[in-house]
């Protein structure tokens, strides 16, 4: 089982340790998360039940092109294809090059773990302090 590690912090503290790990400052850890959100509504909504419903539709279908899965979802081209963008952006769906100049929707993880600092003070993350 594949697992996508998700983090929250607030944009000054990503681009801390952005820039903490390019002055070799500061060596991610096995499991710490990879990909970044600002807030947890910002998670919730491009997770939406919705949106893990076209996910499971990928996985499961596995569809040859967006325009088959725009079918299959039932979704405007368009619609779907802002949607597959933003989901690209954060690692939760890979567009691959098909046949044709086409772009075929691939899901990368089965599951994402969430790592919430409650305190400010976790460790190696991008809510400590560099």
């Amino acid at each position: 089982m594949k697992t996508l590690e998700i983090g929250i912090a607030s944009y000054d503290q990503m681009k801390a340790r952005t820039l903490a790990i390019a002055r070799g400052e500061h060596m991610p850890a096995k499991g710490e998360p990879k990909v970044w959100f600002t807030s947890i509504e910002s998670f919730a909504k491009l997770l939406s039940e919705h949106n893990r419903h076209l996910l499971g539709l990928i996985a499961r279908e596995r569809p040859r092109s967006i325009t088959e899965l725009a079918d299959l979802a039932g979704r405007s081209k368009s619609n779907l294809s802002r949607t597959l963008k933003t989901m690209s952006r954060y690692g939760l769906v890979q567009l691959q090059p098909g046949e044709r100049g086409t772009l075929v929707p691939r899901v990368p993880y089965d599951q994402v773990r969430l790592d919430v600092s409650l305190t400010g003070m976790k460790s190696g993350s991008a809510d400590a302090s560099p």
